[in-house]
């Protein structure tokens, strides 16, 4: 049961008393929902692949926005960042960012026309980030949207997801070691079966790669 909804049950990260600031203090069930995606990740990460968290990030629409961000920056290991659209600080009385995971990048894109979320509380959820330590919080506001999302090609580079350890490096400049980690994490493992040199490696990527750019 959500209390916004005069009690009656909805799907919802945790429950929702009121927009207002006092009322985002406490969001009951936030903890519960946080740890249920910290569980998620770390699923991810301990894997057969071993999926590093420096290439995960956690996005969000609204409440899912608010829970994206409450649980990023308060995790043990640094996301590759956070997108949080149209959403806000959530359980700001619980919340603590963990040392070292002030700068992780978070991108919050927030209609000025939103009647539900208001945009004052997009600019108050930056104001509190900065507060509480964030170094790294772009709000990008989107003149006359309401509560809702658009098509945008600008909203994914700014998180550089997907880069990991690697970098932006080209498979002839990768070592051998980061060749192999990335052809696992393409999926291509069964071509590598019998490949010994790394010219061998560095040609079963770029063929991989060339082929994902001619699709768009």
């Amino acid at each position: 049961p959500v209390t916004l909804n005069m009690g009656m049950a909805m799907p919802s990260w945790y429950d929702i008393t009121g927009l207002d600031d006092r009322s985002n203090e406490e969001c009951h069930g936030i903890l519960q929902s946080r740890d249920t995606l910290r569980s998620i990740l770390q699923s991810e990460h301990n894997c057969d692949k071993g999926l590093p968290y420096s290439r995960m990030a956690l996005a969000g629409f609204s409440q899912g926005g608010a829970l994206s961000l409450f649980t990023g920056m308060t995790l043990d290991d640094k996301l590759a960042g956070i997108l949080v659209l149209s959403g806000y600080l959530a359980g700001a009385k619980q919340f603590k960012i963990t040392s070292g995971l002030e700068d992780t990048k978070i991108l919050h894109c927030h209609g000025t026309s939103d009647p539900m979320v208001l945009y004052q509380m997009a600019k108050k959820t930056e104001e509190m980030m900065k507060e509480k330590g964030g170094t790294d919080y772009t709000l990008k506001p989107y003149v006359g949207m309401e509560h809702t999302i658009i098509p945008d090609g600008d909203i994914l580079p700014p998180l550089k997801v997907g880069e990991g350890e690697c970098g932006n490096k080209e498979p002839s400049e990768m070592t051998v070691k980061e060749l192999k980690s990335a052809i696992q994490r393409a999926g291509l493992g069964n071509k590598a079966v019998g490949l010994m040199e790394k010219e061998e490696y560095v040609k079963l990527l770029q063929h991989h790669q060339n082929h994902q750019n001619s699709k768009y």
